[in-house]
Formats: C-alpha cells, structure tokens, sequence
C-alpha cells in the first residue's frame, strides 16, 4: 500500500484535478490541515462551481494538458492528485489543446481498455512531464476506511462467508480490469460490477430480489468492495458513502464489507450513521483476508 508522504509546505502546492462529488474538496481540506497549499483544477461540466470558489482554483477542459502543464509548474506544482466522479470521455470530448493532440494517438490506445487501464496510462503521461502522481489517501490519509466492525451491527458467519467469497470473486476478475465491487448471498454471486457502477449494480439485485428471480428473504447478502489486484492505488481506490448504503439497503443485503485501507469514505461518521440507522453491519477487512473461497 502507498505510504502517507510528507506535508512539507516548501515543496509546493498540491495540485488537485477535480472531478464531482465531495471528494476533491473533502482532500483539499485534508492536505491544508497538513500544512500544504493546494491549486484546484477543476474539470468544466463535473466539479461543483460553489464549491471550489472556496479555493485556490483554475477552470479546464479534459484536454487542456499543455496549459495545465505551464500553469501547473509556474505555480510551483511538483505533485498531483486526481480525484472525483468523472465518466470517460467520448474523444470529441476532450477539447485537446496541441500539446494533448501530440498524446492522441496513444489515448485512443489507452480508451481501448478498462479504468485502470485508462487511468494508468494517463498517470505515465504526467509522470513522462515532471509531476509527482500521488494518490488521494497519500495527501489524506483520514479518507481511508479503517479495519474491523465499524458500527452498531455485527456481521453473522454467513455474512463473513460471503465476505470472503467476495474478496475472491474481486481477486479472480481483477486483473480483467472489470470492477471493484460484487454481491454475494448465501454463497451466491448475485452480481459483479461492470461499467454501470456500484449503485446502479445494486439497483440490478433489488429487481432481482423484487422480481423473485433469486429464492431469498429477509435481510441477507453482503455488498463486497476492493481494488482489483495490482491496480494503481494512486488512481482509482473504490469509494462509499451514505448513497451506497441507502442502495444496500434496498437492494435487501445485511451489510457492507470493503476492504480496509483499500477504500476510501468522504464522510466516515456520516457513512457508519447512515449504516445503523438502516440496520446494516459495515466492516472492514484487513487485505490479508482476501482468500480463495
């Protein structure tokens, strides 16, 4: 796991490439509470324009990477974090400046593939350009779920069952660059995230659950969320909040396992309350406990 680095204000400004969502905001005021100046670029059409008037801050476009380039190390910018929703671009999206027509070439190659795949490569291209690429939980460490049960309700040992099932379903698809999250019942995969995202896999397994599709009642079934194995931690740490839990709730599961450390929450406080209130365990689990269920 990539290690917290140094809140040292003489090396510069932390860049923060901003996607929607509390995220980017919530790491602002992660890495000002650690003695470091940050420079929001926020993407146009994602970030929230009220939020980021709170801070230092530039307007971009997807392909503006020439001028984020010379506006980037004139302001003294050395790393650079990227963080929040942002879905991927159709080319005619990007708006490329010429120093991102010069890379065209390459991201069409990079958009043939999954996110890490996507995501990783662009990280090269920042790295190839003199930028230190640093991961979310690196700058703020305080968004990471911690291990063990996190709330008032405790996993049964079937749940800790499908848990483990889950962490090997996530082991076993990762390196296809798939998705970080699964559903597991009773020994049961219910669904593996793709490309609709957590929420809506979950609204997939609340209609099967309606629809009587599968032969299940009461509360039952685990939400499973980790990184893929070998992934860039710096890039694409699967996230959860209170939104996730209202969708596991009814989607009819008894909790929420993520890996621990391997996840990262804007509102921990907001998320185990969110969790209670619905009944639902929420734990996390150390990354040793990935297993071969």
């Amino acid at each position: 796991m990539s290690e917290p680095v140094s809140a040292d204000a003489d090396d510069g400004p932390v860049a923060i490439i901003s996607g929607g969502g509390p995220f980017p905001f919530v790491v602002a005021d992660a890495v000002m509470r650690h003695g470091r100046p940050v420079l929001l670029f926020a993407v146009r059409g994602w970030t929230d324009p009220a939020a980021v008037a709170r801070y230092p801050h530039h307007w971009a476009w997807l392909g503006d990477f020439g001028w984020f380039r010379r506006t980037a190390k004139a302001a003294g910018v050395r790393d650079v974090v990227f963080i929040g929703t942002m879905l991927r671009p159709k080319l005619r999206q990007l708006r490329p400046d010429l120093a991102t027509l010069s890379y065209l070439p390459r991201l069409v190659r990079l958009l043939r593939g999954g996110d890490d795949h996507l995501l990783s490569g662009i990280g090269k291209v920042f790295e190839e350009n003199g930028f230190r690429l640093l991961g979310a939980h690196q700058v703020a460490p305080e968004i990471l779920i911690p291990e063990g049960t996190l709330g008032r309700h405790v996993p049964s040992e079937q749940d800790r069952a499908d848990i483990d099932r889950g962490l090997a379903v996530i082991r076993v698809i990762g390196p296809f660059d798939i998705g970080q999250a699964v559903v597991v019942a009773e020994n049961y995969v219910l669904a593996v995230e793709a490309a609709e995202g957590t929420d809506r896999m979950l609204a997939r397994v609340a209609d099967l659950r309606r629809e009587r599709r599968v032969p299940l009642s009461g509360k039952v079934g685990v939400l499973v969320k980790g990184p893929k194995p070998h992934q860039d931690r710096r890039l694409d740490l699967p996230s959860i909040g209170a939104a996730t839990i209202r969708a596991a709730e009814a989607a009819g599961l008894a909790g929420v396992a993520v890996e621990a450390r391997g996840a990262i929450t804007a509102d921990l406080a907001d998320f185990v309350a969110a969790a209670d209130a619905a009944g639902l365990f929420v734990v996390g689990v150390a990354a040793e406990a990935r297993g071969s269920a």
